[in-house]
């Protein structure tokens, strides 16, 4: 009976040798948790009778927290505290997984998806970032969209401008008392200019410019203040006055303090077709209150315009509660869901899958959804994984011990091998 009680040492320490090499195998594994081997005695047939030795009772993982490892990566994603995320390993339907392996990618479709393909699972939310659904019934896979938004085209500006009051009245004018000609083209013939970006009705950028040219000065013996602004969209230039058969410029005029005081509302220019416009532009342009002429340089205080264009996808972004936020190029942000956690009452009882997934089983009970932040699961930090929670010291010295088990065995054997052939040796 020795031999087998011995032999049953034998199967238990390298039970024990294997569950302990896995640990330290997978010590560099995103997101892997630990296993230890628990053993239990096999009863006596009777109280005058010693043990029948040891059985594997199971292998129990381990589900304490791991270290974190920082990345720059910010669809690198660690949990901090109990919770896993949620996986399916196909499109539509397809079987759940979870895992707390984060280093979640984008494919060619723009899936989010985990190391293993799986697609990972949001809740839907409403454009404050509230969850709309619960359950993995509302669960649903996370595709980032490439443009946000409607575009619309421009159809008015507001500026405020602070024109220089000691500014000179361009070269040209003064030297041909036959005509001035502006030419947007020659510098000398105005004395300032900005511009900004308008959009078209399919959400085109095209160039705007507003040429400032002073054109008569209390200073210099003129009963008023006044510039004329040219408006140009593109390569065509608007006209302030519609029913003009030449495009002509926006008058400006200035009291004594030099506060606006004409135009004091908005004034639409003629409508205009730029070459690069996929349709004619009406644009009115307001200069507002603010506006005014004084000493000093020529200041651009603001300018804005109603137009938009179709954002193009710039970046996302992962909040601590699983919020998954994109940003587009036209500066709009766009809610797209939040990451589904789930829990269990047993985790222990999960059934591994490899590469740090798991299953449910009738062990583990029913995942528990939710998000993170909630009670009962943790937050998520971006940019960050979660290493193994192996600890390779406290491995090393279990591999030192089951291997002292695994020749105390042997030597039970060998002894009682010894004794048996003592016993063979009396009948000689």
């Amino acid at each position: 009976m020795s031999f087998y009680t011995s032999l049953s040492g034998l199967k238990a320490a390298q039970t024990d040798l294997g569950v302990v090499s896995n640990n330290v195998a997978n010590v560099g594994s995103v997101g892997f948790k630990k296993s230890r081997a628990q053993f239990g005695d096999i009863i006596a047939s009777s109280k005058t009778t010693p043990g029948n030795g040891t059985r594997l009772k199971g292998i129990e993982q381990q589900f304490s927290q791991g270290g974190f490892e920082t990345s720059a990566r910010e669809l690198d994603l660690a949990i901090s505290g109990n919770g896993f995320f949620v996986t399916r390993d196909a499109l539509t339907g397809g079987n759940t997984k979870f895992t707390r392996n984060g280093a979640f990618k984008i494919d060619q479709e723009r899936y989010l998806r985990d190391s293993n393909a799986g697609y990972v699972q949001v809740l839907p939310v409403n454009a404050q970032g509230n969850v709309t659904a619960t359950g993995l019934s509302a669960a649903r896979n996370l595709q980032l969209p490439l443009t946000s938004g409607t575009p619309r085209a421009t159809t008015l500006m507001n500026l405020s401008v602070g024109l220089p009051s000691n500014a000179d009245i361009p070269e040209d004018r003064a030297m041909y008392s036959g005509g001035y000609t502006f030419d947007r083209l020659d510098p000398n013939s105005y004395n300032q200019s900005t511009q900004t970006t308008v959009y078209d009705a399919a959400g085109n950028a095209i160039p705007a410019t507003i040429y400032f040219v002073r054109t008569e000065s209390t200073a210099a013996g003129d009963a008023q203040n006044s510039w004329d602004a040219y408006f140009f969209v593109g390569d065509e230039q608007a006209s302030a006055d519609s029913g003009s058969a030449t495009p002509t410029p926006l008058r400006l005029e200035f009291d004594a303090s030099g506060a606006i005081t004409s135009p004091t509302s908005a004034t639409a220019f003629s409508t205009v077709s730029p070459a690069a416009a996929s349709a004619p532009l009406t644009i009115s342009l307001d200069f507002g209150s603010a506006s005014n002429q004084s000493t000093g340089t020529f200041t651009l205080a603001s300018i804005e315009q109603d137009g938009l264009s179709t954002g193009k996808l710039d970046d996302i972004s992962i909040g601590e509660d699983g919020l998954v936020t994109a940003t587009f190029s036209n500066g709009e942000t766009q809610a797209l869901g939040k990451l589904i956690m789930a829990n269990f009452s047993n985790p222990a009882g999960l059934k591994q899958r490899g590469d740090a997934t798991w299953s449910v089983t009738g062990d583990s009970g029913p995942a528990q959804i939710g998000t993170a932040g909630e009670d009962g699961f943790g937050k998520i930090q971006s940019g960050a994984l979660e290493r193994a929670n192996v600890d390779i010291t406290e491995e090393l010295v279990s591999l030192i011990s089951a291997q002292r088990n695994f020749q105390a065995n042997a030597k039970a054997i060998e002894t009682a091998n010894a004794m048996t052939q003592a016993i063979m040796n009396l009948r000689n």
